[in-house]
């Protein structure tokens, strides 16, 4: 015997259903969010290695003025130093950093002062040993084993002042 309209076997389904047409309407949203603020913040121009768009927001803008001026313009871009090597490792990072950087700016909670995050950090770090092996390897011979080697700390203007 199949189910009238009002049955029970019927309003079951339609209970059923509810949460997963909550599920879809969120998930729709969320998207359309993401995908106008993606549109609105210019987030493909951060997909390419075009250093002038790490400088579209302002608190990038004296570091990449600086950089135009420096040393390592005419080796290296903002994704040499601050992305890790690989296809993954620098679209992981730069998708972190556009989603922190992005609720940063919405919110209005970032610092004037840009600062460099531990991970970022971590990566620069590595980046200006990867370019300066044989320089570091010099300076690690004239230290104690197991003493980190950290560039940034005495270099920390190096490729923007």
């Amino acid at each position: 015997m199949k189910n009238s309209p009002g049955s029970p076997g019927r309003r079951d389904r339609s209970k059923a259903q509810v949460p997963l047409l909550v599920l879809s309407g969120t998930l729709g949203i969320s998207l359309g969010i993401g995908i106008f603020t993606f549109l609105y913040a210019r987030g493909h121009s951060y997909l390419v290695n075009d250093p002038a768009a790490c400088a579209n927001c302002h608190v990038m803008q004296r570091q990449y003025e600086s950089w135009m001026k420096g040393s390592h313009r005419s080796v290296a871009v903002c994704n040499d130093c601050h992305t890790p090597p690989g296809t993954a490792g620098k679209y992981t990072t730069k998708a972190r950093n556009g989603i922190t950087h992005s609720w940063a700016f919405t919110s209005g909670r970032f610092p004037d002062e840009i600062r460099i995050t531990a991970h970022n950090y971590r990566v620069t770090e590595e980046s200006c040993v990867k370019c300066h092996e044989q320089l570091v390897a010099a300076i690690q011979g004239t230290r104690e084993p197991g003493s980190p080697v950290s560039c940034i700390r005495c270099h920390a203007f190096v490729g923007h002042r």
